[in-house]
């Protein structure tokens, strides 16, 4: 996911086309290692975006406002002094190199003109910002690397600035077949491998690609191609050169289950199986990729207590299932003694005093039985004793079964809802998460201090069903938590609307809009399935099977927990959790 030379190349090209002979009208440094610069140009204000941070680096046109401290840094102050009103000559990036040059002519304080360049090196932790004069002398960076940091190469103001060393890779945009046969493909190593360490700006996902594209495993060794193989590698490897070279940019994203996983500037064949969006630019590509990333990490740290509390309750609630089975178990034997008690009743006339056991015919298995006695007691107490026991044992049985069941529903609701964070892309999504928690007792609410009685001022829910679009036309919506999936199918659904569930699993309620139609299409049939599939507790499984009825079969219980209903006809088929190639309307 890091910002190869490829990308570099085609945020180069962008920046080219928007920001060449533009004024700098504005320069902001909003945390240690960001820039911020306004850019004037054909009549329009643009926004680059530039950070050195060690995890991520990055560079692109933004329409977004970051706060700016209320002291300016002194980078930034001296990019001011010097840089203001400044006009953008030309961006550059040597080679295939993840470093940009910004050439800048400005007027120095006499009035004269001078050129200037802002470098952007892209290279994780040896990220930096860095301020040139025209003959290469660093006039001050973002990040000061002393000898102390790194014996290789000092950024200190007043020092050369040179080039970060490439090592034994080559330039891409310069090398023939002779030297890619010699520094590539006679490496020991796999071929993926062989290629990112000896090119400059390939990264291992353009490695893989390339290989993919010349029908090659980026995994086999170098040493098995075929001299027919290497060729057609090389063929393909001058057509992705000769698109840099073009300018012939393709930037997307690829998705797996609506997550972003990967992006290019280039159309990934590697990935054909998953769904690829393509992009404008390649800063939407950046902005939207990162800002994607950012907020399902951000989702996933805010649910966290969230699980904490639904895991620490299954917990409780599963003891609780197990300890109840063992002790129903106990209660088997209930009607053993109910049995002893009949039988002593109508053989006890023929039992000797003081007699430790008797034995008689079972007249309900027709086998003669054994059946211990208390001796210091008459039959008539023993038989009594025995009916006690029963007695006892089946208000105890009576009892369990129906706390076990309370038990039991309780999990299924606490799986459902550990589901539906599965679930969740936005915080508005954990709202009425949050609060069915609270309804159930699983968590408390909390009370304004000083109010007695008062509560918090409850959350306006603004989080709505998943809403999709078949291949046929039909529309169907996907509930994210129990409140929804209620709402879903007994308020919104019809009575001829098509509904899908896993089946015997925690999932989401799957809703499809018929339109009076009787019969859907097999292919809305089997999307339906695929979306109640991956919507499911199954969804990392290979195959889920889906139960799916028209919805005035689905009934729900008096006084049963939210998403809970049951239903009695109903058509079953597999299907697969895989929902690329679906589209998704909200």
């Amino acid at each position: 996911m890091a910002l190869d030379g490829f990308v570099i190349s085609n945020i180069v090209k962008e920046l080219k086309d928007t920001l060449k002979d533009g004024r700098i009208s504005k320069i902001s440094q909003p945390e240690k290692d960001e820039l911020v610069l306004t850019i004037k140009n054909n009549r329009e204000n643009y926004k680059l975006y530039l950070s050195a941070n060690a995890s991520l680096p990055l560079i692109y046109l933004t329409e977004e406002s970051k706060q700016n401290p209320m002291t300016a840094p002194g980078f930034c102050m001296l990019l001011r002094k010097h840089l203001n009103s400044a006009r953008i000559l030309d961006i550059i990036q040597p080679g295939l190199e993840r470093i940009i040059r910004i050439k800048i002519e400005h007027l120095n304080e006499m009035g004269d003109l001078c050129t200037k360049y802002l470098i952007l090196e892209v290279m994780g932790k040896h990220s930096n910002i860095i301020f040139c004069d025209e003959e290469d002398k660093i006039v001050d960076s973002i990040k000061h690397i002393s000898h102390l940091v790194s014996s290789v190469r000092e950024v200190l103001p007043g020092r050369d600035y040179v080039l970060p060393l490439a090592g034994e890779k080559a330039d891409p945009l310069s090398i023939d077949w002779a030297i890619f046969r010699e520094l590539v493909l006679k490496k020991p190593l796999p071929l993926g491998k062989a290629i990112y360490t000896s090119l400059t700006g390939f990264s291992p996902l353009m490695a893989n690609e390339l290989c993919t594209l010349a029908s090659l495993d980026s995994e086999v060794s170098t040493s098995s191609l075929t001299e027919t193989e290497a060729l057609h590698l090389y063929k393909n490897y001058e057509r992705l050169i000769q698109a840099v070279k073009d300018g012939n940019y393709k930037p997307g994203i690829v998705y797996k289950d609506g997550i972003p996983v990967e992006f290019s500037c280039f159309e990934l064949t590697c990935y054909k199986d998953l769904e690829l969006k393509i992009f404008p630019s390649i800063s939407t590509v950046l902005e939207h990729f990162y800002a994607t990333k950012n907020t399902v990490a951000r989702i996933r740290q805010k649910s966290v207590d969230l699980r904490k509390i639904v895991t620490n309750a299954i917990e409780r609630n599963t003891k609780k299932y197990d300890l109840q089975l063992k002790q129903l178990k106990d209660t088997e034997k209930r009607d053993k003694y109910r049995v002893y008690g009949e039988l002593i009743n109508t053989y006890g006339y023929s039992v000797e005093p003081g007699s430790k056991s008797f034995t008689a015919l079972n007249y309900y298995t027709n086998e003669e039985i054994t059946i211990p006695l208390d001796q210091t007691l008459t039959p008539m107490e023993n038989a009594k004793h025995y009916f006690e026991k029963y007695n006892k044992l089946k208000r105890t049985y009576e009892a369990l079964s129906n706390f076990i069941e309370e038990t039991k529903n309780d999990l299924i609701h606490l799986d459902s809802i550990r589901t539906s964070l599965d679930i969740a892309l936005a915080e508005e999504d954990l709202v009425e998460l949050k609060e069915e928690l609270m309804e159930y007792g699983y968590m408390k609410r909390r009370f304004v201090q000083g109010k007695p009685g008062a509560k918090n001022k409850v959350r306006k829910i603004t989080s709505k069903p998943f809403h999709y679009i078949s291949s046929d036309g039909y529309h169907i919506y996907v509930g994210k938590n129990n409140y929804q999936n209620d709402e879903l199918t007994f308020k919104f659904a019809t009575g001829s609307d098509w509904w899908f569930h896993a089946k015997k699993m925690a999932g989401s309620h799957v809703v499809v809009q018929a339109n009076g139609s009787s019969e859907l299409p097999d292919r809305t049939y089997e999307e339906a399935a695929r979306l109640a599939a991956y919507y499911s507790k199954g969804r990392d499984t290979d195959k889920v099977e889906i139960d799916y009825t028209e919805r005035k079969n689905v009934k729900k219980p008096n006084g049963s927990k939210p998403g809970f209903v049951i239903y009695h006809t109903n058509y079953s088929m597999v299907a697969s959790p895989d929902i690329n190639g679906i589209t998704q309307i909200s």
